[in-house]
């Protein structure tokens, strides 16, 4: 199996840089990337609420704190675009340093904002601000640590690599949440005073170690040959859309499990549970860490079945899983009973995981090497814009039911059944691509 499944396909050049090297640089960047992303999350789902949003009805000031988790993703598409461009015009290597650049900092900069007792209106904005500046670098991120792993890839080895990236995501999880569930230890007062402001500053440091990592890996070799043979695009995001808007399409739906699935089952089950069903904010933590430590092995052995057994094949596999435990995982949550709750959560998260890991091989599939970077950034970050409402529109949903746990459950497995659809029309397109 090999991604250069369209007429640009060449040989490909043997690369320079130690697969060493090139394993550590996307799992190190996206596990950074990911570990401020879901920082915000976490902390959303725990503290942003009375710290920005304080109101009387906790369910509303969780709503608006969920509502700046979703100015991520809105910004994500923008994301796309700008980097997307970047990607296929100036290089993957580059792009990837300017993402990381811009996550960190920003991530960083939440630690240092004021709370709205003490400047009012402005601590919303800023945090708003510099959520949108997450989501902008975010939006490039991922795609382009996909597309650097899989290009530099020796043959008969692209699934192992290109599902390395989807490492950072539970490495990324057990970081941050690892971090609330100690800084938890901390009298109440002292974490809603300072505390919760420690993972963000942290960012700063590991910002450092991630440049450091990543600078010493090449540019792929696809896009040296690209760039060789002249055939940059001048607008690759309006070639996307003029010459592949299905494909883009069927790459936003695929990843959709990964995405608006996954943040369900974290980031709004935190929520859910600690402020619905009642359970402590460490059994839930405990649970999102349990299930990021399995998921790490989930991944590592879905990238190598993927270079053996189709990768559309596993997509299939997972989505229809997760749409199977739907309802049981989320009544068993909504039992309040702290073990129950706890595999609820690790069991679910991991067909969602085997999809998620090879998500990353066969998005690139669906796009020739010019306009790889755009069209699988403009895919992912699709999914993602619409997967960030996600925890906002299972909170409404709880709202309207009176607290009801079916409608979580019913939206759960819809967003497994468009996956599907994804997966379908990924394989459509592969056959179609591989065939001429």
């Amino acid at each position: 199996m090999s991604i250069e499944t369209n007429k640009d396909a060449g040989q490909r050049p043997p690369a320079r840089t130690k697969p060493r090297m090139v394993r550590t640089a996307v799992v190190v960047g996206t596990a950074l990337e990911h570990y401020d992303f879901f920082l915000y999350g976490t902390a959303a789902a725990l503290v942003f609420n009375s710290q920005y949003f304080a109101g009387q009805n906790p369910l509303v000031s969780s709503m608006a704190a969920f509502a700046t988790f979703a100015v991520g993703f809105a910004a994500r598409p923008l994301g796309a675009v700008v980097f997307g461009h970047l990607g296929d015009t100036i290089g993957r290597r580059r792009t990837l340093i300017i993402t990381l650049l811009l996550i960190g900092i920003s991530t960083g900069a939440i630690g240092l904002i004021p709370n709205y007792l003490t400047i009012g209106v402005w601590a919303p904005i800023m945090l708003v601000s510099l959520r949108f500046v997450q989501g902008i670098s975010f939006g490039g991120e991922w795609a382009g640590a996909v597309i650097l792993a899989s290009e530099h890839a020796p043959k008969g080895k692209e699934g192992r690599y290109a599902s390395l990236p989807q490492l950072g995501s539970p490495i990324g999880n057990i970081i941050s949440s690892g971090a609330f569930l100690a800084l938890g230890l901390l009298p109440a007062q002292t974490f809603s005073a300072w505390g919760w402001r420690i993972p963000f500053l942290a960012a700063f440091p590991l910002l450092a170690v991630a440049l450091w990592v990543r600078a010493l890996v090449e540019e792929s070799p696809a896009f040296k040959q690209v760039a060789a043979h002249d055939e940059i695009a001048k607008a690759p995001a309006l070639k996307v859309l003029r010459t592949a808007p299905g494909a883009m399409m069927t790459a936003a739906a695929l990843a959709f499990i990964s995405i608006g699935g996954f943040f369900l089952v974290t980031t709004f089950a935190i929520s859910y549970g600690t402020g619905t069903v009642g359970l402590s904010s460490s059994t839930m933590l405990t649970a999102t860490l349990s299930a990021a430590a399995l998921q790490i092995v989930t991944v590592i052995v879905t990238g190598r079945l993927a270079d053996r057994i189709a990768p559309i094949k596993i997509a299939l596999f997972g989505c229809i899983v997760a749409g199977i435990l739907a309802v049981p995982a989320v009544f068993a949550l909504a039992s309040g009973i702290p073990a129950l709750a706890i595999l609820a959560i690790v069991v679910i998260i991991q067909p969602i995981a085997v999809t998620y890991s090879v998500t990353g091989v066969i998005l690139p599939m669906l796009f020739s090497a010019d306009i790889r970077y755009s069209g699988v950034a403009l895919g992912y970050n699709i999914a993602g814009f619409v997967g960030g409402f996600v925890p906002l529109v299972a909170t409404a949903l709880l709202l309207a039911s009176g607290s009801q746990a079916w409608p979580i459950a019913l939206l759960l497995f819809v967003i497994a059944l468009i996956s599907i659809g994804g997966a379908l029309g990924a394989r459509r397109r592969i056959q179609k691509l591989q065939a001429s």
